[in-house]
Order: structure tokens, then C-alpha cells, then sequence
């Protein structure tokens, strides 16, 4: 493990994006052990069904499935990260539009982030929710509203809410009208990327569709096909 540790960098700080803080080298490590161990159990599962079996056949697929299984798994940590980077995207316009209004209301900056993370629907467990509430915890807490910022945009690691926290560090003092205009100009390219975000995903929630229909029409086919192919045989 320790000379994999290079290798294991990416993987290790995937995992620790959709685990938090409490995620370790450690942690990583075991899950590595699992994922290859699992690969390593159907190789040899699939090494003695070919013995017992005598069907050579079996063997391929227990090494197929022993090479699969482990990349399956490092290919799905790849995938949540892209879809939590996706539920940021498409939680952070609101977020701003939110605050735009507190702000033109007369509300301060910190006030207005505490009651635009306030959310009672499905969206509250988003990341990105999750993150500023622990923000405005930690304020409350006597951290400095800079450095929870910082650990926002540290923590969410995308690059968008890494511009919308340094507009607010850098406009937050003045206020105003200059902090709303500096969201308002955000805001435009985040309305837009977050319906680039959309669309993916309806693109790819089509895209999966494809798959059952095909596997439905081969079982159609083979059902219709085989009273012929019996009668045929007979």
C-alpha cells in the first residue's frame, strides 16, 4: 500500500470529498483492500466452478469479473463526485438569487447566508446546503466569517462556489448595492451552467433507457422466435 500511495492520491481524495473530514489515508486503504478483495474472491470462485464444473469457460469469467468488479467500484467513486459536483451547480443559483433578494431587503450578509441555507425540502441534505449551515454554525461559534468561507469553498471543491465565496469575502464589507450588482453578474453564468447541468442529465437519464429496451427486446425475440426454432428442430 505504501508504494501505491502516488497512485492512490486521487482515489484518496475523491473519497474524501463525499466521506468529510473524518475520512483518512487509513480509511482509503481499506477500501482498497475491499475492492480488490472482491475482485480476488470471483477470480477464485470462478477458478473452482471451472474445476468442479470442468467448463474452462467459467475460469475467463471469474477473471473477467475479478478485474471488473474493482473498477467498477473506483469508476462509481469517480461518478458520485460528478454528480456532487452537479448538485452544487444546480443548487448554487438559487442560493445567490436567495441572497440577492435578503440582500436588497436590507438584510446583512451574514444574516441573509444563514436564512438563504434554510431549506425544509429534499435540497437541504444537497452539499452545498450542508456546508453553509456548518459555515454559519462555525460563525456562531466564534470563526471568523472569512475563514468559513474558505473552508466552504475548500470542502465543496468546485470552482464556482470558490468565485461566489470570494465575491462575498470581497465585497461583503461594502454591501449594498455593489455586492448585489457583483452576485447579479455571477449569477448570469451559473444560470447558464446549471442548465448545461440539466440537460446532461436528462441526456444521460435517456441514455440509460436505451439498455432495459434493448435487453427487453432480445427476451421478445427469443420468445417469439423458439416455438419456431422447436418445431423446426423437431
Amino acid at each position: 500500500m505504501q508504494r501505491m500511495q502516488p497512485y492512490l492520491a486521487s482515489l484518496h481524495g475523491r473519497l474524501f470529498l463525499l466521506n468529510g473530514r473524518s475520512w483518512t489515508v487509513e480509511d482509503t486503504a481499506r477500501f482498497v483492500a475491499l475492492t480488490v478483495g472482491t475482485g480476488y474472491l470471483a477470480a477464485c470462485a470462478g477458478a473452482w466452478l471451472s474445476v468442479l464444473s470442468d467448463e474452462q469457460a467459467l475460469l475467463y469469467i471469474g477473471l473477467l469479473l475479478g478485474f471488473i468488479l474493482p473498477a467498477a467500484k473506483w469508476r462509481d467513486t469517480a461518478a458520485k463526485v460528478e454528480r456532487r459536483k452537479q448538485d452544487i451547480l444546480l443548487l448554487l443559483p438559487e442560493v445567490i438569487s436567495k441572497l440577492m433578494l435578503l440582500l436588497g431587503a436590507g438584510e446583512t450578509v451574514q444574516r441573509a447566508l444563514v436564512r438563504a441555507s434554510e431549506r425544509k425540502d429534499e435540497k437541504a441534505a444537497s452539499p452545498l446546503m450542508v456546508e453553509l449551515r456548518k459555515a454559519n454554525e462555525a460563525v456562531r461559534n466564534g470563526e471568523s466569517f472569512a475563514a468559513a468561507l474558505e473552508t466552504v469553498s475548500r470542502r465543496c471543491a468546485v470552482q464556482e462556489v470558490s468565485l461566489f465565496t470570494t465575491t462575498l469575502l470581497l465585497n461583503y464589507r461594502r454591501g449594498g448595492d455593489q455586492l448585489v450588482l457583483s452576485l447579479k453578474e455571477l449569477s448570469y453564468s451559473l444560470w447558464e451552467k446549471r442548465k448545461s447541468v440539466a440537460r446532461a442529465r436528462g441526456e444521460e437519464a435517456s441514455s440509460k433507457l436505451v439498455f432495459p429496451l434493448v435487453g427487453l427486446f432480445i427476451v421478445l425475440m427469443a420468445l417469439v422466435a423458439s416455438p419456431a426454432i422447436l418445431m423446426m428442430g423437431g
